[in-house]
């Protein structure tokens, strides 16, 4: 990775979000404090139709690199991908401790050892509700509700102040797996005294309270007892263990045998039956075992609910999964939300199984999904219990921050400041302010490496994907003249068999193009290369209105 140097540590307490704000996903923040840092999450998003060749996404960490001496570790909230993910590509090169719950600890631990890193990661795991130091970081870990078990807020207690950053959290009064937030711990630490929240924006629209995983429970053993003939499959997010034990106990209750189908449901319940999660539940079956049972006997707990193309639904729907069929008489409920995004994908899958004579069961037909953010409300209590003197809107795009920002303001908090990547603001000032940029980026697990968003092989490919590309190869003899006709290909662009009379005419005005350079020019590569490459940019911008990437080779012959 490259990159320059940053600004200095600027003096008092300062919170540094890298990742995660004006954005969602991809959570990297930093405080910092008596010339010190503290790491707060460290995770990735995943690639879309817009970034080819690129699967997952991560923040570039350059500013922090530049002070690691200053860096004393990396607290992880929770286990999920937009919080962790990036630890197993980033720590070979920041190489500090990192701290962790037990649930996201033993999580992470698989992940290490995937990539042969689990003998060199110093990680700690730390106890529910405890307090620890990092620095000169006093933490404690305040347990909250969210889609994945132990997620906790940070109070963060500092001589210049206590900040409490929320990561993502809800008030689910019966989560199913773990416990209700800590409300009393939040009441504590207001009275203690708060000087800045920084808060989950995601469901901030939402003007209702965003549920409870018991009404869907409840909703899931109705919905899937319709079905009393065909197969049931139900596509959830793999790392919502309590929904996991949801559609089994709904399976259970109904008559059938749970099947996980799917490589992150096996690695997500193993992790949470060695943290002591799904203990009453029996083992899940096999898709092997599976395939002995009658029809209405089955339940597929399945992975893929975006439509991820290797996942195990987009595969069944697809009628290219190894074992498991689905079609006519069959269900298929969709225990999940649409992500902005992958509504191509999930359309196309759901098209797919109607075809197949598949019945599908959505959120919009029945509650069988709830948020793991916290809606208006939510929001607006833990304001009333945590009392801060300044709100921090993080996770959200621009919209989320600013209606969190007046939802703050709506509750009498003094200071709301709106920030985004790179902002370096002093929380501790009077007022707190913003007093510094850091540097910020994004880079792309490119196969095995990783590349700066930014950089010209991504640029090229994003170019080549939307605009085709074009190669001349041009043979010229010792007095600069055409040894032949120019070679063309143009890949996304012209048909060799459909386009011939377009690919005739590129060639002709290629090879004007060179005829017309006087010898002085065609001896010099530099002059033909430029030459051809802006008769090929004139043909393509008149007869298609693309700009391809262009790549011309001069091939000298005596």
């Amino acid at each position: 990775m490259t990159h320059t140097p940053g600004t200095g540590v600027p003096d008092g307490l300062v919170f540094v979000p890298l990742g995660g704000t004006g954005e969602i996903g991809m959570n990297l923040n930093l405080y910092g404090f008596q010339g010190r840092w503290l790491m707060v999450d460290l995770g990735i998003t995943f690639g879309n139709e817009t970034t080819p060749g690129i699967d997952v996404m991560m923040p570039d960490p350059a500013f922090i690199e530049d002070r690691l001496d200053a860096l004393d570790g990396i607290v992880i909230t929770h286990a999920h991908e937009d919080h962790l993910g990036a630890v197993t590509y980033l720590w070979p090169w920041i190489r500090k401790p990192v701290y962790a719950s037990p649930f996201a600890a033993a999580f992470l631990r698989v992940k290490l050892e995937e990539e042969g890193l689990q003998n060199e990661v110093p990680l700690h795991e730390i106890p529910l509700g405890s307090r620890f130091s990092v620095g000169p970081f006093d933490i404690e870990m305040i347990g909250t509700t969210h889609s994945i078990p132990e997620p906790n807020a940070l109070a963060i207690r500092t001589a210049a102040g206590n900040v409490l950053h929320t990561a993502d959290w809800k008030f689910d009064p019966a989560p199913q797996i773990g416990a209700a937030a800590d409300k009393e711990a939040l009441r504590r630490l207001g009275d203690e005294g708060v000087l800045a929240m920084v808060g989950d924006s995601t469901n901030i629209f939402a003007q209702e309270h965003s549920g409870s995983e018991g009404d869907v429970r409840a909703a899931l053993i109705e919905v899937v007892g319709r079905n009393t003939t065909g197969q049931v499959a139900v596509a959830c997010f793999a790392s919502n263990v309590a929904r996991m034990e949801s559609v089994a106990v709904a399976a259970r209750e109904n008559g059938r045998h749970a099947v996980l189908v799917g490589r992150s449901l096996y690695r997500m319940n193993d992790t949470a039956r060695r943290c002591g999660y799904l203990g009453d539940l029996p083992a899940f079956l096999s898709e092997e075992e599976a395939a002995e049972l009658p029809a209405d006997k089955v339940l597929y707990v399945c992975t893929g609910s975006q439509g991820e193309p290797r996942a195990a639904l987009p595969r069944i729907a697809g009628g290219s999964h190894r074992s498991v069929r689905l079609g006519e008489g069959d269900t298929v409920i969709f225990s999940s939300r649409i992500i902005p995004g992958n509504e191509r994908s999930i359309f196309t899958m759901q098209n797919r199984l109607a075809e197949a004579g598949v019945e599908i069961i959505t959120a919009r037909d029945a509650p069988i999904h709830v948020s793991g953010h916290p809606s208006r409300p939510e929001v607006e209590e833990m304001y009333r219990l945590v009392r801060p003197r300044v709100a921090v809107p993080v996770h959200g795009e621009s919209l989320h921050l600013r209606e969190h920002a007046r939802v703050a303001q709506g509750c009498g908090v003094e200071h709301t400041i709106l920030i985004g990547d790179g902002d370096v603001l002093r929380l501790d000032a009077d007022p707190p302010r913003v007093v510094d940029q850091a540097q910020t980026g994004l880079l792309g697990l490119d196969g095995e490496r990783l590349v700066p968003m930014s950089s010209q092989i991504l640029r090229d490919r994003r170019r080549m994907m939307n605009n085709g590309a074009a190669t001349v190869t041009l043979v010229l003899n010792g007095k600069g003249g055409l040894v032949s006709e120019p070679i063309v290909t143009a890949r996304g662009l012209l048909d060799p068999d459909e386009d011939r009379e377009d690919l005739d005419t590129l060639i002709r005005q290629i090879r004007t193009a060179v005829n017309q350079l006087d010898r002085r020019a065609l001896d010099d590569d530099d002059t033909v290369v430029d030459r051809t490459r802006r008769a090929v940019g004139r043909f393509f911008r008149g007869s298609q209105n693309r700009r391809p990437v262009t790549d011309i080779h001069v091939v000298r012959v005596a």
